[in-house]
């Protein structure tokens, strides 16, 4: 064993003496020194969301020693501001959430804090509303979102139900630092802690009021009641389950199945690579049983129940079905938001809605429309919950009417400051119930719009790192990009690019710059001749490159045609 690893190796030996799952692993890699050094190289970092890795051994995994040093940093960053605080704490269907749920549960009480915990597993957004419902200080969700089962994570919430900022996860990060992960963490075993009062479970009434809300939100939903319209859902091995079925029978679906083996709690994931309903991948089975059952439409979400997905019809006789991506279900969403609210007189008169900044700008040209302002945000749904929080203090709370991340995230309402997939899933539903009684097809309203307001189309391209490394050889290929300083991407010509990480704008036809107004993240946006985009941005919470392609043309022979010539172009390895 190399002698840098050694004294960490054998920390870790006698502290997992209890934890028989880490202490087999740790003998199982004695003997390995790429596998003890990518476990003990470095600390987690935090990413987009929080802290997420890979679930194991050593402090560059996510295991019960982290999540507890991850809790005592949160708790002394709380009591800076508070001295009595209370915190609301879920967790979704992976390896270990429970446990985690409930170490995190422990020290947040042995710190002195007020502690409510889920007594099932429950999505992000029904732990969003309760943080504000129970007036708490603070919240986390211990999931990994949609990444693949080896990985699970922690998300960090403040009192306004929205992700914790930058500004303040620096500051968590530094007393996160700065503690030792086996001596600085305060103790107490959960069933002590339960016992004496400190830890409760949220009530179900919390919940309840959380069904009341979206029952508020929705706008047509007597249109569910049709015994001829049929859904087809798969929470996908996660939190969603129980929600999404529960307020569709409030709305009287009858005609209503899961996907079976997609139904229960599963860590494995087996049905599917990855859990992630923005990948066709993950909704293969939903389309199977769609086919069989001739269903008008096909809901997933993902295992924290704050992302969906969506397949509906390729035509009338529902022999095939597609998948959606992400800004093709929000400017579906979006529409029909802002035609029926406008339709039945629910309309602000000052509406805003907000999108980050890789997703499609086709939402802005349906805005001038319905008068609705549309402000860009960086990426990250905590920068929609802090512009939410800005509207708030404004007293346009009420004007708030949409958001939406390219990544299959949307939300509605104020009721919640994160993505919301439970609602986002029930809406879907109404809304392909409005259309199937107007004797349209989810396919025959997209190709409406576009006819009417121009051929956007977008997509994703991932590109993977691992090793130790991997983190260097992302910052690498961005530094080289910007070393390249682009003016033509094959026949594409360059007219701007946008320069997130120093906050600059250069125009390169006007050999002019101007400054950003947003928050510094590694991100490069290429603006090309013709309303077309691309944009380049290392993902905050896996080993990868996101390239997103974005064109606009008003015939859709011509769009496809761009689509395919920019992605042809464009080869990211090149930098590398």
């Amino acid at each position: 064993m190399s002698n840098r690893f050694e004294e960490d190796f054998n920390l870790w030996i006698k502290n997992s003496k209890e934890e028989k799952d880490l202490l087999q692993e740790l003998k199982k890699i004695q003997f390995d020194e790429e596998e003890i050094e990518d476990r003990f190289y470095k600390d987690l970092e935090f990413g987009t969301a929080g802290i997420r890795g890979l679930i194991g051994v050593g402090k560059n995994r996510m295991n019960v020693f982290v999540v507890g040093r991850i809790t005592q940093a949160f708790c002394e960053f709380l009591k800076k501001e508070k001295q009595s605080c209370s915190v609301v704490i879920s967790y979704d269907s992976r390896e270990k959430s429970l446990v985690f749920a409930r170490i995190c549960a422990s020290v947040f009480f042995a710190n002195g804090f007020k502690v409510y915990i889920f007594k099932e597993m429950a999505p992000v957004p029904v732990l969003s509303f309760a943080i504000r419902e129970l007036s708490c200080d603070a919240g986390v969700m211990i999931t990994a979102s949609h990444n693949s089962y080896k990985y699970n994570g922690y998300k960090l919430y403040g009192s306004d139900g929205g992700q914790i900022l930058e500004s303040d996860t620096k500051k968590i990060y530094e007393i996160f630092s700065s503690l030792d992960v086996f001596n600085d963490v305060k103790k107490i075993s959960f069933e002590e802690a339960f016992k004496g009062g400190g830890v409760q479970y949220v009530s179900d009434l919390i919940i309840e009021k959380y069904y009341e809300k979206i029952n508020l939100y929705l706008i047509n939903k007597e249109v569910l009641k049709n015994k001829d319209f049929s859904v087809i859902y798969t929470p996908l091995n996660g939190s969603g389950k129980n929600f999404v079925f529960n307020i569709l029978k409030r709305c009287c679906v009858e005609n209503f199945s899961f996907v079976e083996e997609q139904k229960e709690q599963d860590p494995s994931f087996k049905t599917c690579k990855t859990p992630d309903p923005g990948n066709k991948d993950a909704l293969f089975l939903g389309i199977r049983y769609c086919k069989m059952k001739k269903a008008d439409i096909l809901i997933a979400t993902d295992p924290d129940g704050d992302r969906v997905g969506v397949a509906v019809p390729l035509n009338e006789t529902k022999k095939e079905y597609i998948a959606l991506n992400g800004n093709e279900i929000a400017v579906l969403m979006f529409n029909y938001i802002c035609k029926q609210r406008k339709n039945s007189g629910n309309f602000p008169s000052r509406p805003i809605a907000f999108r980050t900044i890789v997703s499609s700008n086709l939402i802005d040209i349906i805005a001038k429309e319905y008068g609705v302002e549309i402000k860009s945000v960086m990426t990250g749904f905590k920068h929609i919950g802090e512009q939410i929080k800005i509207l708030q203090k404004q007293g346009r709370e009420k004007d708030f009417i949409f958001a939406f991340e390219e990544s299959n995230s949307y939300l509605f309402g104020s009721y919640v400051r994160d993505k919301d997939g439970v609602f986002s899933a029930v809406l879907l539903c109404e809304m392909a119930a409005f259309y199937k009684e107007q004797k349209k097809t989810i396919l025959e309203v997209l190709e409406e719009i576009y006819i009417k307001y121009g051929y956007c189309f977008s997509c994703v391209e991932n590109f993977y790192f691992t090793g130790v490394k991997a983190k260097q050889n992302m910052n690498n290929i961005m530094q080289n990009l910007r070393n390249s300083k682009i003016e033509k991407i094959g026949e594409f010509v360059v007219e701007k690019i946008l320069d997130y990480s120093v906050k600059l704008k250069y125009d390169l036809k006007k050999k002019t710059k101007e400054c950003l107004e947003f928050s510094k993240q590694n991100i490069l946006e290429y603006r090309l001749k013709g309303n077309i985009s691309l944009i380049v941005r290392p993902s905050g919470t896996e080993p990868k490159i996101k390239v997103y392609y974005n064109v606009y043309s008003k015939t859709k022979e011509e769009a496809f045609k761009l689509k395919r010539n920019l992605i042809d172009v464009f080869n990211i390895k090149k930098y590398f």
